[in-house]
C-alpha cells in the first residue's frame, strides 16, 4: 500500500509530536517532516515533497496563509489542510482563496484528522462541521464584492509577506534575510504596500494588520 506523506507545520513541538504521535497509528499515513515556522515549511516541503501539508495559521516568520501561499505557487499539486483554533470567517475565506483543501479546528479530536486527510486524498474539500454550513454559505454568497473593496487583497502575495514581517516588528534587514531578497527590495515592497492601503507608517501597518486578523497581538 502506497502512503499519503504528510509534513506537520506547527510552532509548538507539542502538538507536532502529538499529531504525529496519534498518525503513526495509520495505516496509509507517514509522517515524514515537521516544521517550527512557515519559512522551514517551505524549506522542508521542497525538500521532503509530501502529498499533504497539515498547516497552522500563527506561526513565527511566515505565517500559515503566507506560507500556504508560497508552497501552492511553488508546488501546486500538494494539499495543505489547516488546523487551527481560529475560525474567523475572514481567515477562512482567505484560505479557502489560497487553494486549501481542507480546514479543521484543533477543538477536533484525532477521528477527525484522520475524516480530514482521508477525504483530501480522494480529492474532496473538507471543513469542520461546526463551520462548513457558515463557511459555504458566505463564500458562496460571496464575498467576492467585499473582495474587490478589501485594501489587503490588493496586495501581492509577497507583499502580504512584507507585510506580516514588518507589522510583527522585524527590520528590514531580517524580513530580506528571511524571504531570500535585498533590503531595498523589502523597502521598495513597504512603499507600494503603503500606498496600496493608505498607510504610510509602521504603527499604521501595524494597526491594519491587527484589525485583519493578520497578526494576533496575543501571540
Amino acid at each position: 500500500m502506497h502512503k499519503k506523506k504528510v509534513l506537520i507545520a506547527d510552532d509548538h513541538a507539542l502538538v507536532r509530536e502529538g499529531i504525529a504521535a496519534f498518525l503513526r497509528l495509520c495505516d496509509d499515513i507517514e509522517v515524514i517532516a515537521e516544521a517550527s515556522d512557515g519559512l522551514e515549511a517551505i524549506e522542508k516541503t521542497a525538500r521532503h515533497h509530501p502529498d499533504i501539508v497539515i498547516m497552522d495559521i500563527n506561526m513565527p516568520k511566515l505565517g500559515g496563509l503566507e506560507t500556504t501561499i508560497e508552497i501552492k505557487k511553488m508546488h501546486p499539486h500538494i494539499k495543505v489542510l489547516v488546523l487551527t483554533q481560529y475560525e474567523d470567517r475572514e481567515y477562512i475565506a482567505r484560505f479557502l482563496k489560497a487553494g486549501v483543501s481542507g480546514y479543521l479546528l484543533k477543538k477536533a479530536v484525532g477521528i477527525d484528522l484522520v475524516a480530514a486527510l482521508k477525504a483530501i486524498i480522494r480529492g474532496e474539500l473538507y471543513l469542520y462541521s461546526s463551520i462548513a454550513s457558515e463557511v459555504v454559505a458566505g463564500y458562496l454568497q460571496g464575498d467576492k464584492q467585499g473582495d474587490a473593496d478589501n485594501p489587503y487583497e490588493k496586495l501581492s502575495d509577497r507583499e502580504k509577506q512584507v507585510l506580516k514581517l514588518v507589522a510583527e516588528g522585524h527590520t528590514h534587514k531580517e524580513a530580506a534575510d528571511m524571504l531570500g531578497i535585498s533590503v531595498k527590495t523589502v523597502i521598495a515592497h513597504q512603499t507600494n504596500i503603503g500606498e496600496k492601503l493608505g498607510v504610510h507608517t509602521r504603527a499604521g501597518l501595524i494597526k491594519f494588520a491587527i484589525q485583519k486578523g493578520i497578526i494576533k497581538i496575543n501571540s
